[in-house]
């Protein structure tokens, strides 16, 4: 009989088993590296109209308790396997009903609140109580404790954003419930606004603490404002009239790991194009118009969410008769901590991409 001799490719077929049964392995018999970020994220939006009649369904069925802890529904990127809104973010919308209380914790996930809809609820942050209105930003940071409660007589809703898929890929997460459901509030409302709210001016006697920032809570009256006189004086090509939360102490964001924005896309506006390594998810807190994401068009009106994935092409237009005013959440604040922040501009058409298609879910 005759012998098979053995090919070149076989031997390296052989080879490589062996390295794998070995418990290691050949880098270079496939590329590790890029030219180009490759995102799992893909573009997406999260329709109002879809989310609405879910979450309130939910609030027939689920009751936030010491066993279901809080009553959300999150978003889902259909690229993100762990289904969280891109591979850093995670975003959610969260139903509180009147009389309720979503028990107090911590954990090592940092977490915001935007308040989309209903008043007379209120997020406690280390002993500070913070009522809740639409527009309003309320911020838990990481291993501070935090409970919700509502006093209101109807529904309300708010937007949850965390860094959750990070803190798992480092594998630094931590949670630890409070003793009791609530826990006391030791603080005047709006104490921190109170405190270091006064712009460039902070008191002299402050003590800071790195895992607090000096403001926990932004009223939409005060942010709104800010966001009218910016309005009268300077703009961005890329995206209108934007504005950071930051923190009044460093000058920095808000948060270590989350950026928090807040912009207004004015009639007849479309924005020039660019990307950046980092990633965000919007949320229409008013009116309505389009963003294009890698040449494709995603159509959003008031309430929705859409996702724009790391270096992907974005754009924003406005086309009709009022504001659109648009809250994010990003993760450029790690980027920037880890010098792997990366900005560039869209060069062709005027800053203009081709629609190449429009986004349908």
């Amino acid at each position: 009989m005759a012998l098979k001799l053995m090919t070149a490719a076989d031997a390296m077929q052989d080879f490589l088993g062996a390295v794998e049964r070995a418990h290691l392995d050949a880098p270079w018999s496939a590329p590790l590296m890029s030219h180009e970020p490759k995102a799992r994220v893909v573009p997406f939006v999260w329709r109002w109209a879809d989310i609405q009649p879910l979450i309130m369904r939910a609030g027939e069925l689920v009751t936030p308790d010491r066993a279901v802890e809080r009553r959300i529904l999150r978003l889902a990127n259909p690229g993100v396997p762990e289904k969280t809104s891109t591979h850093t973010l995670s975003t959610a919308v969260q139903l509180l009903l009147p009389g309720e209380c979503a028990p107090a914790h911590r954990h090592s996930p940092t977490a915001i609140r935007f308040i989309i809809q209903g008043d007379g609820a209120y997020t406690t942050v280390e002993g500070e109580k913070c009522p809740m209105q639409p527009g309003d930003l309320v911020l838990t940071p990481s291993w501070t404790w935090h409970d919700h409660g509502s006093e209101s007589a109807g529904p309300v809703v708010w937007m949850d954003g965390l860094d959750t898929p990070l803190i798992r890929s480092l594998q630094t997460m931590f949670y630890e419930p409070y003793p009791n459901d609530r826990q006391p509030v030791s603080k005047g409302v709006g104490d921190s606004l109170r405190r270091y709210g006064a712009g460039g001016l902070k008191p002299a006697r402050a003590t800071s603490r790195p895992d607090l920032p000096p403001i926990v809570h932004y009223p939409w009256e005060e942010t709104h404002a800010a966001l009218r006189r910016l309005a009268d004086v300077d703009a961005s090509p890329f995206d209108d009239v934007a504005m950071e939360y930051i923190s009044p102490t460093t000058g920095g964001s808000a948060l270590r790991t989350i950026g928090c924005w807040i912009q207004l896309i004015r009639p007849g506006i479309r924005t020039q194009a660019h990307r950046q390594t980092s990633s965000a998810v919007y949320h229409v807190f008013a009116g309505k118009g389009y963003s294009v994401v890698d040449g494709q068009r995603l159509d959003w009106g008031k309430g929705d969410f859409f996702v724009v994935p790391p270096w992907s092409w974005h754009e924003h237009a406005n086309e009709e008769g009022e504001e659109a005013v648009l809250f994010s959440i990003q993760d450029a604040p790690v980027f920037e901590a880890l010098g792997l922040y990366r900005e560039e501009a869209y060069a062709e058409n005027g800053g203009h991409q081709s629609i190449s298609n429009v986004f349908a879910a």
